[in-house]
């Protein structure tokens, strides 16, 4: 079985047989690193998380997107530092005119092990998924005059105008 691991994971400073040892694995754990595997020193991965990945979270608040990550590990014998960097366009709900809305994302985040942690997987597909979503505003809207008009005039006339006083029914 032929996974497409190459396109989204490689180990670009250093040969080994890092993509051989996934292969193996489904599809769905080739962002997976086994870091009892991996030989000690400095290792760096490049993939994306593309619309087919967002596609693929369920419950996530992300319709699409495309976001470059740039991963760097130093293992060593006792513990293990992960960089990653992530850079691109995500596109989410608007929460007021209910269309899709692009977010720019870019972020970078360091990981630290503990000596137990050592000789886990690290998943790094999840990892640039937190960071990426850490960086999404509580409340996404449009900029002004950017929402969807026709949903603007129905919010338009749904909405209460507080300066004009209450009419009182006195029966």
């Amino acid at each position: 079985m032929q996974i497409k691991s190459r396109k989204y994971l490689h180990n670009s400073k250093k040969s080994s047989n890092f993509a051989a040892d996934f292969a193996s694995m489904s599809e769905n754990d080739h962002y997976m690193i086994d870091l009892k595997r991996l030989p000690l020193g400095s290792h760096s991965f490049d993939f994306q998380l593309d619309d087919d990945f967002f596609a693929s979270l369920e419950k996530s608040e992300i319709l699409s997107g495309k976001v470059v990550c740039k991963a760097t590990l130093n293992l060593r014998e006792e513990d293990y530092q992960l960089n990653i960097a992530v850079h691109g366009t995500v596109f989410v709900v608007c929460d007021r005119c209910l269309d899709p809305m692009p977010l720019e994302i870019e972020d970078e985040q360091e990981i630290f092990s503990e000596d137990e942690e050592n000789g886990q997987m690290v998943n790094l597909q999840w990892l640039a998924y937190e960071i990426v979503s850490i960086n999404i505003p509580i409340v996404h809207s449009h900029q002004p005059g950017e929402c969807n008009q026709q949903m603007e005039l129905l919010l338009h006339d749904h909405l209460c105008d507080e300066s004009e006083p209450d009419e009182i029914d006195e029966d």
